[in-house]
């Protein structure tokens, strides 16, 4: 991993006189996991947003793969493969799963609108194309018999997988989620850690924010820690655990002792 394939260099983002960001710089090397903690208002969703062309950065630079992102749009940059997942999940709730996969396949259809309207041969067969290759995706989040299910009908939990199925038919050269197994129980989140390993296999580079610390030291490479907007420390999940900054302004005394974890927010 010696590639950044995102780098984030002095972003601040202020919403008039509170700096919700301050001076962040990090990078995310190809095919790896890099998580960002810290308590609730460190700046965590803030930097998601900007790298995602969400908010307007105040200052700093953002790259990725060699692209230069600031000022770009959410829809382009998703195009240059950087897609996300938000906080709370954005299912199309009256559409099946598999229309909701579809919905983001589509947008890579070659297909002219004429020859839509025409009802052509090609059109024909790049749908079929399609949903085989929704199905596939489904099966892959273990969504694959839900597939006709609505999406508000799925599980809170399925409606994450769900939401993360969409992103990956974008075919993202990073993925960024946000609280992935926010709502999960226990079982679902060991699930989702083990389909976070099989993502990787695809040569896909993740991004996270998370605040199960369980499932962040379990997945990740390397973590970077935000506390008022700014790196307080960054390293191996082994050299978190045990940083003295980190300790005192998320993880508490506690975690480190191995007898517990921060509370989620």
């Amino acid at each position: 991993m010696t590639a950044a394939l995102l780098a984030v260099s002095k972003l601040a983002v202020r919403f008039g006189g509170l700096a919700a960001i301050e001076d962040l710089s990090f990078e995310v090397n190809a095919g790896e996991v890099l998580a960002l903690i810290g308590p609730n208002g460190a700046g965590k969703t803030s930097a998601f947003n900007a790298i995602t062309g969400y908010l307007a950065p105040s200052g700093g630079e953002i790259v990725f793969a060699g692209a230069r992102l600031n000022g770009l749009k959410p829809h382009r940059i998703a195009e240059l493969g950087l897609v996300r997942t938000f906080q709370k999940t954005s299912v199309f709730g009256g559409r099946s799963a598999l229309d909701n996969v579809l919905i983001g396949l589509h947008l890579r259809s070659t297909q002219q609108p004429l020859a839509i309207l025409l009802g052509l041969p090609s059109v024909a067969r790049e749908e079929k194309k399609l949903v085989a290759e929704a199905r596939e995706i489904l099966s892959f989040v273990g969504l694959g018999t839900r597939a006709d299910e609505l999406g508000n009908a799925l599980a809170y939990g399925e409606q994450r997988l769900l939401e993360i199925a969409v992103a990956l038919a974008a075919r993202p050269k990073l993925l960024l989620l946000d609280e992935p197994v926010s709502g999960m129980n226990a079982v679902e989140t060991e699930s989702f850690m083990a389909r976070l390993t099989r993502i990787r296999m695809l040569g896909i580079t993740v991004l996270l924010v998370e605040h199960d610390m369980k499932m962040v030291m379990g997945v990740s490479d390397r973590i970077v820690c935000l506390s008022q907007g700014r790196v307080i420390a960054s390293g191996t999940p082994v050299e978190i655990q045990r940083d003295p900054g980190v300790i005192r302004a998320y993880l508490g005394e506690k975690y480190a002792r191995g007898k517990g974890a921060p509370v989620r927010a």
